[in-house]
């Protein structure tokens, strides 16, 4: 069975031109499983540079992966270490946004939730793990096991974060437009994820020891540059440039919707 879609034109600028860079192999994966296909081939778009997948899970494929959770992604994982992490999150949020509601995009471990509300924001949570999703149900969170394009908010969007989510989206342009679509004036986004244009990225590739070529679940390398000028596209703008905590070679970037 074939478990993967593969892409006719890049993701992002739909361009045809696009060619093979560098392989991965995912088949030492945690989530790896057998009949799944073990080497990720990752192309890079001609006219935009942007490097993706060559072809993103089926709904079989998905089932296949999403059977098993990662430890980290576990809520309650490392609760007190997590709650420091998520708190330097916030907190460079709150200069531009101190309150209203805020939306968690895969929510993994639930520690930005929980600490979004210690700070007094009203927190919604999304994850495709259902087990995830009741467990915060069960402490009180309006958390929904959906894709945000099924969910009907009531209310505009304050704050919302994507932390190491974009990547794991087929298309991560309908994400960013229904997040645009969603957000009050002004609102907040947060996202982190690996930058390729960080030194760090090009030692590890360099030595052959980079993890995330062979992270199956991923279907898009962004950089730095080609992620600005996405959220260009979509009228948000960058307005702060960081270092994630949570993963190796990661950037986190604010940013604003204009």
């Amino acid at each position: 069975m074939n478990y993967r879609t593969n892409y006719k034109s890049c993701p992002l600028c739909e361009s045809l031109s696009f060619y093979p860079i560098y392989k991965g192999d995912c088949s030492k994966h945690i989530l790896y499983k057998k009949d799944l296909p073990p080497i990720m081939q990752w192309m890079e778009c001609g006219e935009c540079k942007h490097h993706f997948i060559e072809g993103y899970f089926n709904e079989e494929g998905i089932k296949k992966v999403f059977s098993n959770t990662h430890e980290n992604q576990k809520i309650g994982y490392q609760i007190e270490q997590q709650r420091m992490v998520s708190s330097r999150i916030v907190n460079k949020v709150i200069p531009f946004k101190n309150s209203g509601i805020w939306l968690d995009i895969g929510f993994g471990d639930g520690a930005l939730l929980f600490t979004a509300q210690e700070y007094g924001f009203k927190c919604i949570g999304t994850d495709l793990r259902e087990e995830n999703v009741k467990i915060m149900k069960n402490l009180g969170f309006e958390t929904y096991c959906e894709n945000i394009e099924n969910i009907n908010f009531n209310n505009k969007i304050s704050v919302v974060s994507m932390m190491d989510v974009l990547e794991h989206v087929p298309y991560p342009k309908t994400m960013l437009n229904i997040v645009s679509n969603i957000l009050e004036e002004n609102g907040i986004i947060v996202i982190s994820m690996p930058n390729i244009e960080s030194i760090l990225w090009k030692i590890m590739s360099q030595n052959n020891k980079n993890p995330y070529l062979g992270e199956i679940e991923h279907y898009h390398n962004f950089s730095r540059t080609r992620l600005y000028k996405l959220l260009n596209d979509f009228s948000i703008e960058p307005i702060h440039y960081g270092i994630s905590e949570r993963y190796r070679a990661c950037m986190e970037i604010i940013a604003k919707k204009i």
